[in-house]
Formats: structure tokens, C-alpha cells, sequence
């Protein structure tokens, strides 16, 4: 398939990697563009085109690739072995994973995402991300509960961003630390209440856990 083959769609998905790699040094910026078509082989003047909306088209394109990449690095019959929010937890490291090495370009790309014109988009993209996540760890839900799982799985990704971007640590430990302190956290809290509501029974449901997940301070 050549570049004129293309959809603009696929050919954004396939230069977000690289577009990302050159925001490191150029921001999301025109000049991150003809670096990627460089270093791709794509004709400039077409990734310019794709890119003619600007930063948020570029930053979306790269959200798209790590949605991809994730699904491909952890597909449902991989996840269905594990308990839910091993799953969970999976999926969100993947995500960190794809995007090493990428700091500086994902804490500019953070910034133009908190610009009041981008919040709107960025929300979108948020839940987009969470919406594929619990897709692949199997959700099926169809109530209430599609929709908070996804507004709390996408807040709580948001705040690990926030921390992965600045972290030093090695191996990303902070990270990682964060993450499983705002399951864990919430896990103790959900097996407790279970124990103490009158009719909702002794044991802990990954389900109503994910359910009633909320975002402590750091």
C-alpha cells in the first residue's frame, strides 16, 4: 500500500509514533510533522496535510496508537486469565510502557490538553482510552455502571500521567507505586464496607469496586 493508498485516518495512526518522538524536541509543532515524515518516508507535504488541524489531531493520533498498541501487546484472551483488576492494572502499565523515553512530549502534550479550548476534546479522548480498556478486560455492563467504571478508570489514568511524566525514579517506581496505591486503597475500602452494609454480603466484588472507584489525593 502506498502513501496515496491510504486513508488519513491509518496514515495519522502511522506517523503518531514518530510525530511523538519529535515533539520530545520540537513540541506538537509543524516541525515534529516533517521530522516524522523524514523518518517514516512519508511524502511531507501529505503529513502536513493529515496534520493541518494541528496539535490536538496529533496528540489524538498518538492517544489512537497506544489504544492500538495496547490491544495488540494485551488482547481479551491474554486478560481473560486474570482477575479483574489485574486487568486493569495491566492495561494502564501497557500504556506507561508504550510511552518510555516520551515524557517530555506527553507533559507538553498534557499542557495543550488543559487549554479550556482542548479540555472538551481531551475528555473525549479520556474516555475513549478507559472505554477501550474495560472493553478489553471484558466489561459488558450496560447500566450506570458503564459509565462511571469509565469517568473513574479515566481520571484515575489522567493522575498516573501526571505522575509518570515528572518521575524520576527508577523503573518508573513511583509510578507504579501511585497506581497500586489508588487501587489498593480503594480495594480495602470496598471490602470493608462490604462487611459493614446491611444485605451486601461478605465478599469483595471486583465488579462494584470499579464501580464506586474514586480518585483520593496523591
Amino acid at each position: 500500500m502506498t502513501d496515496a493508498d491510504e486513508t488519513l485516518d491509518a496514515l495519522r495512526l502511522r506517523l503518531a509514533p514518530a510525530v511523538a518522538a519529535a515533539a520530545v524536541f520540537d513540541g506538537w509543532s509543524e516541525a515534529a510533522v516533517t521530522q516524522a515524515a523524514a523518518d517514516t518516508g512519508v511524502d511531507p507535504s501529505l503529513a502536513a496535510f493529515a496534520f493541518r488541524d494541528g496539535q490536538m489531531t496529533m496528540i489524538s493520533a498518538w492517544i489512537g496508537s497506544v489504544d492500538a498498541q495496547m490491544a495488540e501487546v494485551l488482547p481479551a484472551d491474554t486478560l481473560r486469565a486474570m482477575p479483574v483488576r489485574e486487568r486493569i492494572r495491566s492495561l494502564v502499565q501497557s500504556r506507561l510502557d508504550a510511552i518510555v523515553g516520551l515524557e517530555e512530549a506527553l507533559s507538553r502534550a498534557l499542557s495543550i490538553m488543559a487549554m479550556p479550548r482542548n479540555v472538551a476534546a481531551a475528555l473525549k479522548l479520556g474516555w475513549h482510552s478507559a472505554d477501550v480498556m474495560w472493553r478489553l478486560a471484558g466489561d459488558t455492563a450496560t447500566d450506570y455502571n458503564h459509565y462511571t467504571k469509565r469517568a473513574i478508570l479515566a481520571s484515575v489514568y489522567g493522575a498516573t500521567l501526571s505522575v509518570f511524566a515528572s518521575d524520576g525514579s527508577e523503573g518508573k517506581a513511583e509510578t507504579r507505586a501511585f497506581l497500586d496505591r489508588r487501587l489498593d486503597g480503594i480495594m480495602r475500602f470496598e471490602k470493608a464496607k462490604a462487611k459493614l452494609l446491611p444485605g451486601s454480603g461478605d465478599h469483595f466484588s471486583p465488579a462494584r469496586f470499579f464501580g464506586r472507584l474514586r480518585y483520593p489525593a496523591r
